[in-house]
């Protein structure tokens, strides 16, 4: 049975190319049919065998999705590994890479665990959410990091209603609200306050942004929580956006819906680590102290 591998890569760096190009002749050498997405193929240079993809359809039947940048080629290769149910990998070429399993520094022991079949899978919580205006679907989609909406003009707050599991929560006056996973709680989810969640974690995570409240503290939640986010009729419009990547207006008055997916993203595992060693690493934490270690 032929095997075979879907490489992402950001062409947009000359070093994401050339280390894309030498995976690709490492996996062709070793047996693998290869593929690359149709819009970077031009920019790889790569032999004619290789077999260039495009479409939802692009990672369907492959036994690995190998996304070569930082985060955000790392979500971008997301969008395709998952309908497929493909693993995924990430290989940091970026500056933090947070969801990345492997530095580029070891991409040649990476290509040789992957030929030898040496890695593990795990499965990562995903959201879906969908936007509804005046009876009528605006919007569906789901997020791997988080879904936010947020105000639609810088010069005015945002009236959001918050709803968690059929029930009114508050009304904030805000930027916006947050609804992350753990795997995204390192992510923008931070940034506006919310704390880290282990991966291991099935929950949900609400985060206000700038909310203009006595009560504005992030909250964890089951895993089975539903949250509506309702924009105030009288408020300017708002956007709904979903791992940074796809954006829609919402008039006021629209309806955001957000639970867990039916659908997870599976990423692969190399070898066991413990997530606070990958929290210490990303995020350069000071184990020795801040004034060194004193013994």
């Amino acid at each position: 049975m032929t095997r075979s591998a879907l490489l992402v890569t950001h062409t947009g760096r000359r070093q994401s190319t050339q280390h894309a190009r030498t995976v690709a002749l490492d996996l062709i050498a070793a047996g693998f049919d290869v593929r690359v997405i149709a819009d970077e193929a031009a920019d790889l240079a790569l032999p004619d065998e290789v077999i260039a993809v495009e479409g939802p359809d692009a990672a369907e039947g492959v036994e690995i999705v190998l996304a070569l940048g930082g985060d955000g080629t790392f979500l971008r290769a997301a969008e395709v590994a998952r309908p497929a149910k493909a693993p995924l990998l990430g290989i940091n070429l970026g500056k933090v890479g947070f969801l990345a399993e492997a530095e580029v520094e070891h991409i040649d022991e990476v290509i040789a665990d992957i030929i030898a079949g040496g890695y593990d899978v795990d499965e990562r919580l995903t959201l879906d959410v969908r936007a509804e205006y005046d009876g009528r679907l605006i919007a569906e989609s789901w997020a791997l990091n988080e879904v936010t909406v947020e105000k639609g003009q810088r010069a005015q707050m945002l009236e959001l209603l918050v709803d968690v599991d059929g029930r009114p929560l508050s009304r904030y006056g805000c930027d916006g609200v947050v609804c992350a996973t753990p795997t995204g709680s390192t992510a923008y989810a931070f940034s506006a306050g919310g704390p880290v969640v282990w991966p291991g974690v099935e929950a949900l995570l609400l985060v206000p942004i700038s909310a203009h409240a006595l009560f504005s503290k992030p909250l964890v939640t089951a895993p089975t929580s539903t949250f509506v986010l309702t924009v105030d009729p009288y408020t300017s419009f708002a956007v709904l956006c979903c791992d940074g990547r796809r954006t829609w207006d919402l008039p006021p008055g629209s309806q955001v819906t957000v639970e867990r997916g039916q659908l997870p993203v599976r990423l692969v595992r190399l070898a066991p680590r413990p997530f606070t060693d990958t929290l210490v690493a990303k995020f350069e934490l000071p184990v020795v102290g801040w004034r060194g270690n004193r013994r």
